[in-house]
């Protein structure tokens, strides 16, 4: 067996190693705190921009009501369509399982082979310009199946019946067993 080649030994020392180890890490940190931060400010901008800011000091008790109800049915609308769509998923989710153990079961199993089948002319034209049939016909005095020519089997008989007759030695035992 082919032994795998040594490892050649690293030309950077283990200190060495470790400190580029250990600045890497901080620059990870650094950029993941960057990100999280942009994000943050990118979440608050587009609130600003799509959403304008509530002014309630100068309403009614009753205006506070109906724009708490405007807001439950706006919301209301929205939970419908995420449970809508969380709907639609589990079932291509469950669709899609069941089509994979199709597939595996399928990729484990041989077909069985086709029967040819001969279609008259009339038929396949029938089929091919979805000519509508007005009386009830049975289809199966259309198709007749092409069956393989068997093979004739050759009477098998006692081999020394065949010497004797290929010799000449059958008639003469018909005389000796007569006598």
């Amino acid at each position: 067996m082919s032994e795998a080649p040594p490892k050649p030994k690293s030309k950077i020392s283990a200190s060495r190693r470790l400190f580029l180890k250990t600045k890497l890490v901080k620059k990870a940190m650094a950029m993941l705190v960057a990100e999280k931060e942009q994000k943050v400010i990118d979440r608050e901008s587009t609130l600003h921009e799509r959403v304008p800011a509530l002014n309630l000091s100068g309403l009614s008790v009753q205006d506070l009501q109906t724009l708490c109800k405007e807001l439950h049915q706006k919301i209301d609308v929205v939970d419908e369509e995420r449970y809508d769509i969380a709907m639609k998923v589990s079932k291509s989710d469950a669709e899609i399982e069941n089509l994979t153990m199709k597939i595996i079961e399928l990729k484990g199993k041989k077909r069985p082979q086709l029967k040819r089948v001969r279609v008259s002319a009339e038929a396949m034209m029938g089929a091919l310009l979805g000519a509508k049939i007005k009386e009830s016909v049975d289809f199966k005095a259309n198709l007749k199946t092409v069956k393989k020519e068997e093979e004739k089997k050759e009477e098998v008989t006692d081999w020394r019946k065949n010497v004797d007759a290929m010799s000449g030695m059958e008639g003469r035992k018909k005389m000796f067993a007569a006598s």
